[in-house]
Protein backbone atom coordinates (compact mmCIF):
# COMPACT_ATOMS: atom_id res chain seq x y z
CA UNK A 1 0.00 0.00 0.00
CA UNK A 2 1.23 3.44 -0.86
CA UNK A 3 0.52 6.44 1.34
CA UNK A 4 -1.43 8.64 1.42
CA UNK A 5 -4.05 5.98 0.80
CA UNK A 6 -6.71 8.43 -0.35
CA UNK A 7 -4.42 9.58 -3.12
CA UNK A 8 -2.79 6.33 -4.26
CA UNK A 9 -5.13 3.52 -3.24
CA UNK A 10 -8.60 4.91 -4.04
CA UNK A 11 -9.59 1.87 -6.12
CA UNK A 12 -8.27 -0.74 -3.69
CA UNK A 13 -9.83 0.74 -0.56
CA UNK A 14 -13.31 -0.63 0.03
CA UNK A 15 -15.93 0.29 2.59
CA UNK A 16 -17.84 -2.12 4.77
CA UNK A 17 -20.42 -2.46 1.97
CA UNK A 18 -17.74 -3.06 -0.67
CA UNK A 19 -17.94 0.37 -2.27
CA UNK A 20 -14.60 1.68 -3.54
CA UNK A 21 -13.28 4.91 -2.06
CA UNK A 22 -13.18 6.31 -5.59
CA UNK A 23 -16.97 5.79 -5.76
CA UNK A 24 -17.62 7.81 -2.62
CA UNK A 25 -17.73 11.36 -3.93
CA UNK A 26 -19.74 14.45 -3.12
CA UNK A 27 -21.53 14.05 -6.44
CA UNK A 28 -22.55 10.47 -5.62
CA UNK A 29 -23.71 11.57 -2.17
CA UNK A 30 -25.86 14.30 -3.74
CA UNK A 31 -27.38 11.71 -6.08
CA UNK A 32 -28.26 9.52 -3.11
CA UNK A 33 -25.91 6.75 -4.20
CA UNK A 34 -23.90 6.73 -0.96
CA UNK A 35 -25.39 5.61 2.34
CA UNK A 36 -24.09 5.89 5.88
CA UNK A 37 -22.99 2.24 5.73
CA UNK A 38 -20.99 3.01 2.58
CA UNK A 39 -18.63 5.22 4.55
CA UNK A 40 -17.91 2.67 7.29
CA UNK A 41 -14.48 1.10 7.07
CA UNK A 42 -14.15 -2.56 6.20
CA UNK A 43 -12.45 -5.05 8.47
CA UNK A 44 -10.07 -5.90 5.62
CA UNK A 45 -8.81 -2.30 5.50
CA UNK A 46 -8.32 -2.30 9.25
CA UNK A 47 -6.36 -5.55 9.02
CA UNK A 48 -4.21 -3.99 6.29
CA UNK A 49 -3.61 -0.91 8.43
CA UNK A 50 -2.58 -3.23 11.25
CA UNK A 51 -0.08 -4.98 8.99
CA UNK A 52 1.41 -1.64 7.99
CA UNK A 53 1.72 -0.67 11.67
CA UNK A 54 3.33 -4.01 12.49
CA UNK A 55 5.82 -3.68 9.61
CA UNK A 56 6.62 -0.17 10.81
CA UNK A 57 7.54 -1.55 14.23
CA UNK A 58 4.43 -0.42 16.09
CA UNK A 59 2.84 -3.59 17.54
CA UNK A 60 0.59 -1.67 19.93
CA UNK A 61 -1.03 0.20 17.04
CA UNK A 62 -1.26 -3.06 15.09
CA UNK A 63 -3.16 -4.60 18.03
CA UNK A 64 -5.52 -1.61 18.10
CA UNK A 65 -6.28 -2.09 14.40
CA UNK A 66 -6.85 -5.82 15.02
CA UNK A 67 -9.44 -5.03 17.71
CA UNK A 68 -11.02 -2.36 15.52
CA UNK A 69 -11.36 -4.88 12.69
CA UNK A 70 -13.16 -7.24 15.05
CA UNK A 71 -15.55 -4.49 16.08
CA UNK A 72 -16.76 -3.87 12.52
CA UNK A 73 -19.26 -6.70 12.96
CA UNK A 74 -20.32 -5.69 16.47
CA UNK A 75 -23.56 -3.67 16.48
CA UNK A 76 -23.24 -0.03 17.51
CA UNK A 77 -25.49 -0.50 20.55
CA UNK A 78 -23.23 -3.28 21.85
CA UNK A 79 -20.17 -1.06 21.40
CA UNK A 80 -21.87 1.78 23.28
CA UNK A 81 -22.85 -0.63 26.06
CA UNK A 82 -19.25 -1.85 26.23
CA UNK A 83 -17.99 1.73 26.44
CA UNK A 84 -20.35 2.48 29.32
CA UNK A 85 -19.56 -0.73 31.17
CA UNK A 86 -15.82 -0.10 30.90
CA UNK A 87 -16.07 3.22 32.68
CA UNK A 88 -14.81 2.99 36.28
CA UNK A 89 -17.43 2.09 38.90
CA UNK A 90 -20.07 1.22 36.28
CA UNK A 91 -19.94 -2.58 36.27
CA UNK A 92 -19.36 -5.63 38.37
CA UNK A 93 -16.62 -8.05 37.46
CA UNK A 94 -19.26 -10.57 36.42
CA UNK A 95 -20.84 -8.05 34.03
CA UNK A 96 -17.47 -7.46 32.37
CA UNK A 97 -16.76 -11.18 32.16
CA UNK A 98 -20.17 -11.78 30.59
CA UNK A 99 -19.59 -8.95 28.12
CA UNK A 100 -16.24 -10.48 27.15
CA UNK A 101 -17.94 -13.84 26.66
CA UNK A 102 -20.56 -12.27 24.39
CA UNK A 103 -17.88 -10.49 22.35
CA UNK A 104 -15.94 -13.72 21.86
CA UNK A 105 -18.82 -16.15 21.38
CA UNK A 106 -21.39 -14.10 19.49
CA UNK A 107 -19.20 -11.69 17.51
CA UNK A 108 -15.88 -13.60 17.33
CA UNK A 109 -14.14 -10.53 18.74
CA UNK A 110 -11.62 -12.50 20.77
CA UNK A 111 -9.01 -9.73 21.06
CA UNK A 112 -11.66 -7.28 22.25
CA UNK A 113 -12.84 -9.88 24.75
CA UNK A 114 -9.29 -10.29 26.06
CA UNK A 115 -9.02 -6.53 26.53
CA UNK A 116 -12.29 -6.46 28.51
CA UNK A 117 -11.07 -9.32 30.73
CA UNK A 118 -7.78 -7.50 31.33
CA UNK A 119 -9.72 -4.38 32.27
CA UNK A 120 -11.85 -6.41 34.71
CA UNK A 121 -8.71 -7.71 36.45
CA UNK A 122 -7.14 -4.25 36.65
CA UNK A 123 -10.39 -2.65 37.84
CA UNK A 124 -10.67 -5.28 40.54
CA UNK A 125 -7.10 -4.56 41.75
CA UNK A 126 -7.77 -0.83 41.76
CA UNK A 127 -11.13 -1.18 43.47
CA UNK A 128 -13.13 0.50 40.72
CA UNK A 129 -15.79 -2.16 40.16
CA UNK A 130 -19.33 -2.04 41.56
Amino acid sequence: MKYPLGEYERDSIRSKTGKKLSQITLEEIKKGNVTADDIKISKEMLFKQGEVAKEAGNPELANNFQRAAEMVDVPDEVILDMYNKLRPNRSTKLELVMMAKELADKYHAVNCAKLVLEAAEIYEKRGILL
